[in-house]
C-alpha cells in the first residue's frame, strides 16, 4: 500500500513539513496514521480529533481509499486568548489488488478511526493438504 496524499511543502530552512496548518476554514492537515499488519489483512489507525460521524467521508476509487474529515467550527464566540484551531483533515492511500476492497471495514471512536483492510481470498495464505495412497 503507498500513501497518496497532500505534497509536502518546505519552510525558510528547507525542511519538509508534513502538516501544513492554517486557519483559512478549508485547510486540510495530513492525519496521523499507524498502519500494521496480520495475517488476514492490514490495520490503519487514523487520529482524527474533533470529526464527528457526519465530517467523516471515507471511500474507495479507482484503488484509491481517501480519508477526509471535517471538524464542526465552532459558534462564533469572542476568544480572550485562542490557541487552537480546529482543522480538516485528508489524506489518501493507493491500495494494491492484494486487498479485498469490497470488504474494507471502519469505525470511529473517540477521535480515533480504525480501519481493517482484508487480504484478497487469492493472496491469502493457505495450507495445501496432500494426499498420501
Amino acid at each position: 500500500m503507498a500513501e497518496r496524499t497532500i505534497p509536502a511543502t518546505q519552510n525558510e530552512e528547507n525542511q519538509i513539513v508534513k502538516r501544513e496548518v492554517t486557519r483559512e476554514p478549508e485547510s486540510y492537515i495530513t492525519p496521523v496514521t499507524d498502519i500494521y499488519e496480520e495475517d488476514n489483512g492490514l490495520y490503519m489507525m487514523v487520529d482524527l480529533p474533533g470529526v464527528e460521524k457526519d465530517g467523516l467521508k471515507l471511500s474507495v476509487e479507482e484503488d484509491i481509499l481517501t480519508i477526509e474529515g471535517h471538524v464542526a467550527q465552532p459558534e462564533n464566540k469572542e476568544y480572550l486568548i485562542r490557541e487552537y484551531e480546529p482543522s480538516n483533515y485528508y489524506r489518501q492511500f493507493e491500495l494494491s489488488e492484494a486487498v479485498d476492497q469490497e470488504n474494507i471495514n471502519a469505525e470511529l471512536k473517540n477521535g480515533v478511526l480504525n480501519v481493517f483492510l482484508p487480504r484478497a481470498k487469492a493472496v491469502q495464505p493457505r495450507t495445501i493438504e496432500v494426499k498420501f495412497s
